[in-house]
């Protein structure tokens, strides 16, 4: 077989060449022109045949017919965020690729190229899925809509995502991942309250949908303090909220957007049915009326048990026992969850600069800043766990 981790080294100036022209122009949500333009240009040069998926994806196949099918994936779209790393590269757009998605695409373009070259090795079929939206957590159902699972049929599924700012398992090159549940559900609501607009000096002639948002804010952090058991991971983030026109009337409207997190599907119906009660029912308190809108969500990511064993071993036969390590608890939320709710499937975090590393900014931070030395190991696992995969199925 390919010695997949020294062919992945000689193409390192490369795949950082490619992470960092991704990274100058970051894009977001499904508005990818210039990403999608750049991953079918690579991956035609590379004698590859991509095809749109959806508003916004690519992929393509590897391989030869007749065997089993894997899915490697790769999110493309970055956070509305101002970059502030100060890097030569950096975007100066208004948006930021602070999750990393550019290094998974670089990876997965190396990946692309190293399973090509050595197409003949292939017991099977790869196929590529470049995906957009994954902070929307939108992407991944687009796509699966629109048949990234079909002709061929998938047999299985892996992605990838880096780690940095955070302790041991983000050490570049180390590899990690959870058993089960892996991530927690992600919820965004919008919250829409409504009174009636007045002047300060009339108070009593309107209805101060201000004071209502606000009491809602606090109402709705009293589900995580006497309503969830303690031992029990949730969030409920209000994390932004708009409204008023002037600071001498009441507004007659007032909006919030939340966050809600829950670790089992059972919390996060609970913890739905609760924000949509407690706002509504505030808002009324107060002579007002609530809009709960649950804009979008993914449940929880499910890593199978089997797929962790197989994949988690190859990437101990690649990189060593040392380097991979399984962990205990769970963390963001993730739509790879759509892909996962349907074949076997395992999510790998690759670590990519710790905090004792002098990687203070982590995930979502404006400054984070990955360690692109581990950019070829990345593509090495993508290609050497696609290939041995197809080994034995």
């Amino acid at each position: 077989m390919t010695d997949y981790k020294a062919a992945a080294q000689a193409m390192r100036g490369e795949i950082i060449e490619n992470r960092r022209t991704l990274h100058g122009f970051a894009e977001t949500g499904f508005d990818l022109p210039r990403t999608t333009a750049f991953v079918e240009e690579a991956l035609r040069s590379y004698g590859l045949e991509p095809k749109r998926v959806g508003r916004a994806g690519v992929s393509c196949m590897i391989g030869r017919e007749g065997g089993s099918t894997l899915l490697l994936r790769g999110d493309m779209d970055a956070l509305p965020m101002e970059e502030k790393t100060g890097l030569p590269f950096a975007a100066d757009n208004g948006n930021c690729h602070s999750c990393g998605h550019d290094c998974h695409t670089s990876m997965l373009l190396a990946a692309a190229k190293l399973l090509k070259q050595s197409e003949d090795e292939l017991n099977g079929q790869v196929k590529l899925m470049f995906q957009p939206a994954e902070e929307k957590l939108a992407g991944a159902q687009d796509m699966l809509e629109n048949g990234i699972l079909e002709n061929p049929q998938v047999d299985a599924a892996l992605a990838m995502h880096i780690m940095v700012g955070g302790g041991d398992t983000s050490e570049p090159g180390h590899i990690s991942y959870k058993r089960g549940c892996a991530t927690f559900s992600g919820d965004a609501v919008r919250i829409t309250v409504t009174g009636k607009d007045a002047h300060g000096s009339m108070p009593h002639a309107g209805v101060d949908a201000i004071n209502i948002a606000a009491h809602i804010v606090i109402a709705l952090q009293e589900i995580l303090a006497r309503e969830i058991p303690c031992e029990e991971q949730s969030v409920v983030l209000v994390g932004m909220i708009n409204g008023g026109s002037s600071c001498n009337t009441l507004s007659g409207s007032c909006v919030l957007e939340a966050s809600v997190r829950a670790a089992s599907r059972e919390s996060r119906d609970f913890l739905k049915r609760r924000v949509k009660e407690i706002s509504e029912s505030v808002a009324a308190t107060f002579r007002g009326s609530a809009l709960v809108e649950f804009v979008y969500g993914m449940p929880s990511l499910y890593n199978e048990e089997g797929m962790c064993d197989e994949m988690g071993g190859y990437c101990r036969e690649l990189l060593g026992e040392d380097a991979v390590s399984e962990l205990e608890g769970m963390s963001g939320s993730e739509d790879f969850t759509a892909i996962a709710e349907r074949v076997p499937s395992v999510y790998l975090h690759l670590g990519a600069g710790s905090m004792a590393g002098g990687h203070a900014c982590g995930m979502h931070n404006p400054g984070m800043t990955p360690d692109e030395s581990v950019l070829p190991t990345g593509a090495a696992i993508y290609a050497y766990c696609a290939a041995r995969y197809l080994q034995q199925h």
